[in-house]
């Protein structure tokens, strides 16, 4: 299916010469939306995938459905202070200054096998930290997927050697 299609493109938001990619267009329609989650968990159920990681918030919509769809368990990547109980932590930068992830300790074990999943992939940055907290704390990231991917600010340069795959493609 073309889901390209089904994204509502909103031209100067937030900002002028900003073209957004909606992507709650997708996920109010029920049988589109299942199509997503189902085409992103067929691509995935060979890998031998254990969990299913994704970053607050716009990762927890795709990526636990698809957890769900593979039968197996999500791992939430949150924003610093947000989770209880024993974590791993990570600073990274930002283009004005830094964020840090944190996962909990309990949600991996050494070799897991785990896929990221997101909405969109940009300049790369955050994703690129969560795949680095993920392997910091044991796991294996065996695939970065997105719904979304905005080839010409090449954050896929930034996951280079990783199986990364996106659903749609835009140039910006």
């Amino acid at each position: 299916m073309d889901f390209k299609q089904h994204i509502r493109v909103i031209e100067d938001f937030p900002k002028e010469g900003i073209s957004f990619k909606d992507i709650t267009t997708i996920i109010k329609d029920g049988p589109i939306f299942k199509q997503m989650v189902d085409q992103m968990a067929d691509r995935l159920k060979d890998l031998n995938v254990e969990a299913i990681a994704g970053p607050e918030a716009r990762g927890f919509i795709f990526g636990v459905p698809v957890a769900y769809a593979l039968g197996i368990g999500f791992i939430p990547i949150r924003k610093k202070g947000k989770l209880p109980g024993e974590t791993y932590s990570l600073t990274y930068d930002l283009e004005y200054g830094q964020d840090t992830l944190e996962i909990h300790k309990d949600g991996i074990r050494p070799g897991m096998r785990v896929a990221i999943i997101d909405d969109l992939l940009a300049t790369g940055g955050t994703i690129a930290a969560c795949k680095d907290l993920l392997e910091v704390a044991g796991a294996e990231v065996v695939s970065i997927d997105f719904v979304i991917e905005l080839t010409g600010l090449k954050g896929a340069d930034k996951l280079d050697g990783y199986n990364v795959q996106s659903m749609v493609k835009y140039e910006f």
